[in-house]
């Protein structure tokens, strides 16, 4: 099912709390890293993700590294400096990582990307070997300390992060 929505809510500007935690999250570090930095409860943080979440209108079961990009696409937090060039990427390569920035599902990553499903994990290490990345969620904070993924993404309901 694909939710279809007409027109963007606005989104709730984060509390000091949740943009400390959203701002660590961008940073690389886990909830459980998290906790422990802040000397606080893992179920905290849990709690404090899923309020960020619910203020940027997003869905409670997407990955971190869409999260991230709502995140730092909402320009809620900053992306970190980086001294990394950014890669000159295919066409392909720039439908791939916007795909995988704006969708949870693989199925629907591979669709948004033009690709087959069953080339879209080959697809993913060849992105994150060209930007250099570990991760996919380092990927999409690379590519927004880049400018590569600078645009306002689509309403989650429509960019497939619900699926």
């Amino acid at each position: 099912m694909t939710l279809s929505m007409t027109t963007r809510a606005p989104i709730t500007p984060l509390s000091p709390a949740q943009h400390r935690v959203a701002q660590q999250l961008v940073d690389g570090l886990s909830t459980q890293e998290i906790a422990t930095r802040n000397g606080l409860a893992f179920e905290t943080i849990r709690q404090y993700v899923r309020d960020i979440k619910r203020c940027l209108h997003l869905p409670p079961r997407c990955k971190p590294h869409v999260l991230v990009h709502f995140v730092l696409a909402a320009e809620q937090v900053t992306p970190p400096a980086t001294e990394q060039p950014a890669p000159v990427l295919t066409e392909k390569q720039g439908l791939l990582l916007r795909a995988v920035a704006e969708h949870s599902a693989p199925r629907d990553v591979a669709l948004a990307a033009k690709i087959a499903p069953a080339d879209l994990r080959t697809a993913l290490y060849e992105l994150l070997d060209t930007t250099g990345a570990d991760t996919v969620t380092r990927l999409v904070v690379l590519a927004h300390a880049w400018g590569l993924l600078g645009a306002r993404p689509a309403v989650a309901g429509e960019s497939g992060a619900a699926r």
